[in-house]
């Protein structure tokens, strides 16, 4: 419902390869930590967005999506559901391509609005699991 097939292949393969993964730490029992190595092996840059800015499978850390120096072309989304939106919009206001909301994460109101404002979305998915697939 919130990512048909031909929306999920736009972000994965055309939209560019630079992706903030927004709650992405060393804490390898979180599913941000494999989701962002699966990405990673599928030759996607991924930016780790976190509060402690770490350096994460080689790429360093920023504390918020202002932060990063650079474009970044797809934002994903690993925060619960209340804190997804605010991120939605943050990723609009810097210029994103794209939002991905993980499995589990969902805020219609915010899937709305990112589309509205231009902005591809999927929402209730896993990039680690449909990338494979293509």
């Amino acid at each position: 419902m919130y990512g048909d097939p031909a929306t999920i292949r736009k972000i994965l393969t055309e939209l560019g390869d630079t992706w903030a993964v927004v709650g992405l730490s060393n804490n390898r029992n979180r599913a941000a930590y494999g989701v962002a190595r699966v990405l990673q092996q599928y030759g996607k840059r991924v930016v780790p967005v976190h509060p402690k800015a770490e350096t994460v499978h080689g790429e360093p850390g920023y504390a918020s999506l202002e932060a990063i120096p650079f474009k970044v072309d797809v934002v994903d989304v690993f925060v619960n559901s209340e804190l997804a939106g605010a991120v939605a919009d943050q990723a609009a206001a810097v210029g994103a391509e794209a939002v991905w909301f993980q499995l589990g994460v969902i805020d219609e109101a915010a899937f709305d609005r990112t589309r509205e404002a231009g902005l591809t979305m999927v929402m209730d998915r896993c990039p680690a699991i449909e990338i494979p697939a293509l």
